[in-house]
């Protein structure tokens, strides 16, 4: 299986569009999804390593895997100015490049909108992560409203083209119960720039946890 995904307009521009969504309320996104995190933390999908400055010291080790290479060169950089130990890889979420049960966190930060095969992803995340691990994910997704939810399904085909596969439609609470995670915490919001919408607006923060087996 390939380990690189390559978007190279995308990854020109995405440095752009993170900057300017940290500037209108990203970062306190980012620093609500990592608050009380703790031992070895798998990432998903890192991009430029915008989560990195913002991982607790508690966080013993991190593997942020990207297969895009432009941005892993750029998550690479973030990496070596981080406060705790961070390792970039090359890799798919699809197939990551872990052992079964090895972490305490897995981290997907406005992933799950761009994956190929979001079961599979999710299925990954639970293998990795250790008996009552957690997957805290911070995402944009598809609207409860009608008439937004139309807008997002008629904007989908070109925003997937220009975004790097980036998909407005997922509803990703749910794929993640599908996928056998127990949510513990989710908090739903429009992520507004100067007080208004964008197709991209309705996102969540949460946090899941691996169900144990039933041994009854």
């Amino acid at each position: 299986m390939p380990t690189e995904v390559s978007h190279p307009l995308f990854a020109r521009i995405y440095p752009r569009i993170n900057a300017f969504t940290e500037a209108h309320g990203a970062v306190e996104h980012r620093q609500e999804l990592l608050v009380g995190i703790r031992g070895r933390v798998l990432e998903i999908g890192a991009g430029t390593g915008a989560n990195f400055r913002h991982y607790p010291p508690e966080v013993e080790h991190v593997v942020a895997v990207e297969p895009e290479p432009r941005l892993r060169a750029q998550a690479e950089r973030a990496a070596a100015e981080a406060s705790v130990p961070i390792e970039v890889r090359a890799g798919l979420a699809e197939d990551l490049p872990a052992p079964d049960s090895s972490v305490d966190v897995v981290v997907a930060s406005l992933v799950l909108c761009t994956v190929g095969d979001v079961p599979r992803v999710l299925a990954e995340a639970a293998r990795v992560l250790r008996p009552a691990g957690e997957l805290r994910f911070y995402e944009h997704v598809k609207a409860d409203r009608t008439r937004r939810a139309r807008l997002q399904r008629m904007l989908d085909p070109l925003w997937t083209r220009v975004g790097g596969g980036c998909h407005l439609t997922r509803d990703t609470e749910r794929a993640i119960t599908d996928a056998g995670f127990a949510v513990a915490h989710v908090r739903r919001f429009d992520f507004l720039v100067n007080g208004r919408t964008a197709p991209s607006s309705p996102t969540i923060i949460g946090v899941a946890h691996k169900r144990l087996p039933d041994t009854r």
